[in-house]
């Protein structure tokens, strides 16, 4: 009995000494740089990056390891993934799931507690391990102060637009030389939200971010750090449309790049990489065992010394997906409506790869049909295309719907348009008066609304069923919606959020359905599109020349 309870002491002696140490494993026992400097650029996406002048990044990815396949975490909010990512932790432990969370105010309490009774993030652990660490943020959106412990950084400055905000990093930078800096830019995000993602204007912001970005580093070189220094850069989210929250690759994928002392060269990621794996890897490079409650893991892959991890299922994409034109634009899928005339199918990629192509809604594979050249189509079509390199390298699907209508069938959608105040579900529309009513081609929001925030519509049409079975539907809306066949309530998707889609599913006969949808928008973007699948139908949005304003 002695000799064991000697044995249990000795060892929760050792294990006290490695907590207070921070430190655990060989490999965390030496620092992987002396500086680290994270940069964040809120709602930065990989497709900014792709279609802007990006001098820097591309110096540090040419420099370092990158993967612009990262991804964050659901909801695609700000707060949600600003917290994740300092956090080595995803909203079901840190418990920040929305934007509308705050200290005092939220749904769910956070698993474990750190200092200032947060969940703990990166400031708060890297201060416990080594009190002597220079800690600092500087940060563009006040909201991200909230997200941390701000009572134990040496230095703690919003500032008042991404310009003063670089500039009290530079200088900050220049005489203090940081251990730690986290740098966060709102001004892509407010280019997403004011013009558009993929538009020039947001693009033209990913350019100022990355000539802010290299003030950054220059001012690294300026206090004679540059050499000791691991920069990482990423973003929260990306965006489609005018907005973001949703579930679409748009707003999940996002970059990480990582450059620096000890980091390999030019070194594409092989593996996923994850929001929480950010705060994750700024510990291995301090040198700091991370807390139990922390799920990330630190990108060893990316530093000299470490092998890629062992492969399990199929890796992150490699290569852009190819683009059909009429291309995406905004919310508004690639293809588009053709009344009374013919649609052209052309289809581009970047690089020397193959293009392979169906026309009847499989998936493409290397045996599909090869891309050639335009092609007409005289009927409505979904395309479905994929890039394939030249070392078995495959992308993502690039998916068009292309409407073929003819005037004079008694096509289209009725409509009735309404406005309101107060609005966070979908209204109850027989106490309401519409302002307007009348017909669509299409089940469009902005060819109808007169203002930007508090409208709603409803929807009404005659859908053509040729064969009895089971169909399923689908809305994507921003913000709610739901979706009633023959006064069936089938999708539900209510509520004030981002582009997300929601289905359901109804056993319908031959001929002709009622098809009723409702809409709202609270505030910001804006977006409606409902898609069906049935016997022989691949999912597409539901297609105009099945739409009758009567029953035939």
């Amino acid at each position: 009995m002695e000799n064991r309870i000697t044995v249990v002491i000795w060892a929760m002696t050792i294990a006290v000494i490695q907590f207070s140490c921070g430190r655990i494993t060989d490999e965390n026992l030496d620092r992987q740089a002396k500086h680290v400097i994270v940069i964040g650029i809120d709602g930065m996406s990989p497709d900014g990056i792709l279609n802007a002048s990006t001098p820097v990044l591309d110096k540090l990815m040419d420099e370092g390891s990158y993967t612009l396949n990262a991804r964050a975490v659901l909801p695609t909010s700000s707060s949600t993934n600003w917290k994740t990512m300092v956090s080595g932790a995803g909203p079901e432990q840190h418990g920040v799931t929305s934007n509308g969370w705050e200290r005092d105010t939220y749904i769910l309490p956070p698993a474990s507690k750190g200092d200032e009774d947060i969940f703990p993030t990166i400031f708060g652990v890297a201060h416990a391990s080594n009190p002597d660490l220079k800690i600092s943020a500087i940060y563009h959106w006040g909201g991200f102060g909230r997200l941390i412990e701000r009572s134990i950084l040496d230095y703690d400055k919003n500032g008042e637009n991404e310009d003063v905000t670089t500039r009290l990093a530079v200088n900050y930078i220049t005489s203090e030389k940081p251990d730690l800096l986290f740098v966060h830019l709102d001004h892509v995000d407010h280019a997403g939200h004011h013009d558009g993602h993929k538009t020039e204007p947001y693009y033209r912001s990913v350019e100022k971010a990355d000539s802010l970005i290299g003030e950054i580093v220059e001012a690294t070189k300026k206090a004679a750090i540059y050499d000791e220094t691991i920069f990482i850069v990423s973003a929260d989210h990306g965006g489609i449309g005018y907005g973001h929250g949703g579930e679409t690759l748009d707003e999940v994928e996002i970059p990480f790049i990582i450059s620096g002392k000890n980091i390999k060269k030019a070194n594409l990621i092989k593996h996923n990489v994850y929001q929480y794996d950010n705060a994750s890897t700024v510990a291995f490079v301090l040198g700091i065992e991370q807390p139990y409650a922390w799920i990330g893991k630190p990108v060893k892959s990316a530093f000299a010394g470490f092998p890629d991890p062992p492969s399990f299922g199929k890796q992150a994409v490699k290569i852009a997906a190819p683009v059909i034109i009429p291309k995406a634009n905004l919310y508004e899928p690639a293809g588009g409506l053709f009344i009374d005339e013919k649609a052209e199918l052309r289809i581009e990629a970047a690089g020397d790869v193959e293009i392979r192509y169906t026309l009847d809604g499989r998936e493409p594979t290397k045996d599909s049909k090869l891309y050639a050249g335009p092609e007409q189509l005289s009927s409505t079509t979904v395309v479905l295309a994929k890039s394939f390199g030249k070392n078995n390298e495959v992308s993502e699907t690039a998916t068009g719907y292309f409407r073929v209508v003819k005037s004079g069938n008694n096509n289209g959608v009725n409509f009735k348009y309404y406005e309101g105040e107060g609005w966070h579900f979908l209204p109850v529309f027989g106490t309401l008066k519409p302002i307007m009513q009348g017909k669509r081609h299409q089940i469009r929001v902005g060819n109808i609304n007169n203002r930007s925030n508090q409208f709603a519509i409803r929807y009404s049409s005659y859908l053509e069923i040729d064969k009895d079975g089971e169909y399923t539907f689908f809305i994507t809306s921003d913000d709610g919606s739901k979706l009633y066949i023959n006064n069936e309530l089938i999708v539900d998707n209510d509520g004030g959020h981002g582009a997300i889609q929601r289905s359901g599913t109804v056993e319908l006969k031959s001929g002709m359905a009622l098809l009723e949808i409702e809409y709202f928008n609270e505030a910001g973007g804006f977006w409606l599109d409902a898609y069906y699948k049935g016997p022989g139908i691949p999912k597409q949005i539901i297609p105009e020349d099945k739409l009758f304003l009567s029953k035939k």
